[in-house]
């Protein structure tokens, strides 16, 4: 009797290639049929997304209302690192009025971070826990490894190139630049200047958005990857499960900080150069 519940489990599990696909779905409204399907939303990006943002509100309101003039302590000091670091940046790199800049690229940095960080939750948790209600839906706790997530962030950072761009140079002036920058202004460039001016605007939008998704999905199924190997029931498996997904994770740090710095760092450059004139 055990031997036969052993194979109709066996039978019933998962191949290595049905779990990568499982973990990688997400909770949709509803199934998506095309590769562009804007009546379908995924939940769980949306839910994370915004439980970071209260999540890293709720830190930095924590930090601001218990400052102090004296020593600070380790909390509050590692907030005073970070804010220094942004407002150095924002200084170097946008030469205006940063008084909304600054915070937003602080803003930015914080709620990055904290969703590449979701990366580091065992990929088999929430999974788990579903299971123990009798669901298995598809669940994925990594806003920033979803596209839709990184490049509505980045359509974000477009609107905020475009609101500086007529603040600063006012609606005429941008137009103006659209039409005769860089090639100059006769009006045989003018289709030849629009043109490569809105190939510069989209690039900047898909490049930003694409390269947070690639690192972030990347660093997400290597530790599906290794997760596998634990599936093993092999010594050496569970040994390689361990070591590799020891190493992975340490190095992995280093990448949701990066990609979260770059992001910030991004964000300033472009609002940086709509401040100024080619």
């Amino acid at each position: 009797m055990a031997a036969e519940m052993a194979a109709e489990g066996a039978n019933h599990a998962p191949t290595a290639s049905e779990y990568i696909v499982h973990h990688l779905g997400h909770l949709q409204t509803s199934h998506q049929h095309s590769i562009i399907d804007f009546s379908v939303i995924n939940l769980d990006t949306v839910f994370w997304s915004l439980m970071m943002g209260v999540v890293g509100l709720f830190f930095m309101f924590r930090a601001a209302q218990k400052a102090t003039s004296g020593v600070p302590g380790r909390f509050q000091a590692l907030v005073e690192i970070v804010v220094e670091m942004v407002d150095d940046q924002s200084k170097n790199i946008v030469h205006g009025n940063r008084s909304f800049i600054a915070p937003l690229a602080l803003t930015v940095f914080v709620w990055v971070l904290l969703m590449n960080s979701m990366d580091f939750l065992p990929v088999d948790l929430f999974a788990g826990i579903f299971r123990l209600f009798g669901a298995d839906p598809h669940f994925r706790v990594v806003p920033t490894a979803d596209l839709n997530g990184t490049l509505g962030m980045a359509l974000g950072v477009l609107a905020l190139m475009l609101y500086y761009n007529v603040k600063i140079k006012g609606l005429g002036g941008f137009i103006h630049e659209l039409f005769c920058a860089p090639f100059g202004s006769h009006p045989a460039l003018w289709i030849a200047n629009l043109g490569l001016n809105i190939i510069e605007f989209v690039a900047k939008t898909v490049s930003l958005g694409m390269r947070l998704f690639g690192n972030m999905y990347a660093g997400e199924l290597i530790f599906l990857l290794i997760a596998l190997l634990g599936s093993t029931a092999t010594w050496w498996g569970f040994g390689m499960h361990v070591v590799a997904g020891s190493i992975w994770a340490i190095f992995h740090i280093l990448i949701v900080l990066l990609q979260a710095f770059i992001f910030m760092m991004l964000t300033l450059v472009y609002i940086g150069q709509a401040h100024e004139g080619h």
